[in-house]
């Protein structure tokens, strides 16, 4: 009798071995997910979730984790079928592999919104999680830095939740681990608390987290320097002080051979981070320039595509904006031409927009700064952008202020005069105000104005009396002979064609 009992046991725990392992097996196919679901696996699971086989235990918590990490709608019935606290509590009691489990559950959860990681917080996890990180097995401590990455990904609050949690000086120390992946996954937890406010980033900081960041800058491991320059970007972003404390970590110029790494997020990442160190003061931007920063982004911004140059071009465009000598530096660096072909070449509105803003802070300065954009056959491009009908508005608006900005300081006449023929009204006026400063002073270029068609072009516009338009043309006009201006003015040839029938010739 005792044996039919045991093979009874037996075949129970066959069973359930076996259906478990099969939902997890078929749960790490979406095309069997709306299945599962539909059969009403998940109330099938839990009660698994406290058999008294820990393999089985831990095998449920794995096809409940790759349901939730599905979609929201199946990390939602998790939730609702009270299945978190359960977790939560084993995590603080079972075995290291069920709790690698149980972590990946709360991650998957807490992933899809800042409303599912919300209720992982509300069941007590954080704590649990905080606790996972002190044990001695390297794959439980990256299961719940991954699960506290993904909670306060979401907002401050829950980032907030995390800090409170303790979870920060753990962080720091695991990142000194030995362990590759466990190293990556701490990187980015830590990139994720710091994104949200200055006081999270400072948080980190006080940590002593930029020094062992720094050290690993140079890592072979490309997936953990993406990590690394994804965090230390997060940190300068927010304040001057902030960006000196990376500055002071002596990063550059080492990370600047990260320009031109294989790896294109590495790349973004670097590229990232000197921008928000950048944009912060001349100061931060002139030690980039003296460490040859903006060379080496110039050559990224050439040698990149897409979404992976625009950091670059952003980075040039905030230099450029402190002052006339950082202008400079970007042009002696061949900046404007890089932009000027991003410009081009980009089909995408934001990066051309990007690109557009980034040419106005260098051409803003000085004359010679707008000579330096005119010359590249900026203003054209700028002006089509500007007048495209399908262009996005915020392409337009950069547009349109990189062109003033420019045309407000360029006195190069050549580059002003395809202008004349093309632009709008509200574009027009900047540029007539151009010619009318420079040909009363220039007797060279008051000749050429005429022989361009220039003059003749100016006759042709109407422009509103009492006008700054009208002022500017009167003022062009007066640098002339009154027949020389009558002779370009619309309708001349035809007065003179009216003299010449109605003139008697002396006989």
């Amino acid at each position: 009798m005792s044996r039919q009992v045991l093979q009874v046991f037996e075949q129970y725990q066959k069973s359930r071995t076996q259906f478990v392992q099969t939902v997890a097996e078929l749960a790490s196919r979406p095309q069997n997910i709306e299945t599962l679901q539909n059969a009403g696996v998940m109330s099938l699971l839990r009660p698994l979730l406290l058999d008294i086989v820990p393999t089985i235990q831990q095998t449920a918590a794995l096809a409940l984790g790759r349901l939730a990490n599905y979609n929201d709608d199946l990390a939602e019935a998790v939730v609702r079928g009270d299945i978190l606290p359960q977790l939560v509590y084993s995590l603080a009691e079972q075995n290291r592999f069920y709790k690698k489990a149980a972590a990946f559950v709360l991650r998957a959860v807490a992933k899809h919104s800042p409303q599912l990681a919300q209720s992982v917080v509300d069941c007590g996890a954080l704590d649990a999680l905080v606790i996972c990180l002190e044990e001695f097995d390297p794959g439980v401590k990256e299961s719940a830095a991954w699960a506290l990455g993904y909670i306060a990904r979401h907002n401050a609050e829950l980032a907030q939740a995390v800090v409170d949690a303790g979870a920060v000086p753990l962080l720091v120390l695991c990142i000194q681990e030995p362990e590759l992946s466990l190293k990556r996954i701490a990187a980015s937890a830590l990139s994720d608390i710091c994104k949200h406010s200055p006081e999270l980033a400072q948080t980190v900081v006080d940590a002593g987290a930029i020094a062992h960041l720094a050290q690993m800058i140079l890592n072979p491991d490309a997936k953990l320097k993406r990590q690394v320059f994804s965090a230390l970007s997060q940190i300068a972003k927010h304040s001057v002080d902030l960006a000196e404390m990376v500055v002071e970590a002596e990063i550059f110029p080492a990370v600047l051979t990260c320009l031109k790494d294989p790896d294109e997020y590495v790349k973004k990442n670097v590229a990232t981070l000197i921008r928000e160190i950048a944009k912060h003061t001349p100061e931060l931007a002139q030690l980039i320039v003296n460490a040859g920063g903006v060379a080496a982004v110039v050559d990224y911004v050439g040698e990149c595509k897409s979404n992976v140059r625009l950091p670059g071009i952003m980075m040039l465009g905030y230099v450029a904006a402190h002052s006339e000598n950082l202008a400079m530096a970007v042009i002696v660096s061949k900046g404007v031409v890089q932009l000027a072909i991003a410009l081009s070449e980009e089909p995408e509105d934001h990066i051309q927009a990007a690109s557009a803003w980034a040419l106005g802070q260098i051409g803003r300065h000085t004359p010679e700064h707008a000579k330096a954009v005119a010359v590249a056959n900026v203003l054209p491009k700028l002006l089509q952008c500007y007048l495209r009908a399908d262009a996005s508005e915020d392409l337009q608006t950069k547009s349109k202020k990189a062109l003033k900005n420019i045309l407000q300081k360029c006195v190069h006449l050549p580059a002003l005069e395809p202008l004349l023929h093309d632009a709008p009204p509200n574009i027009l006026k900047h540029v007539v105000g151009q010619f009318s400063k420079v040909l009363p002073h220039d007797s060279k270029a008051r000749r050429l104005f005429v022989t361009s068609g220039g003059l003749k072009k100016i006759q042709e516009i109407k422009a509103e009396p009492g006008s700054a338009l009208a002022e500017y043309i009167n003022t062009i006009n007066n640098c002339y002979p009154e027949e020389i201006v009558k002779y370009y003015s619309p309708g001349y040839s035809d007065a003179l064609l009216e003299r010449v029938e109605q003139y008697a010739p002396k006989v």
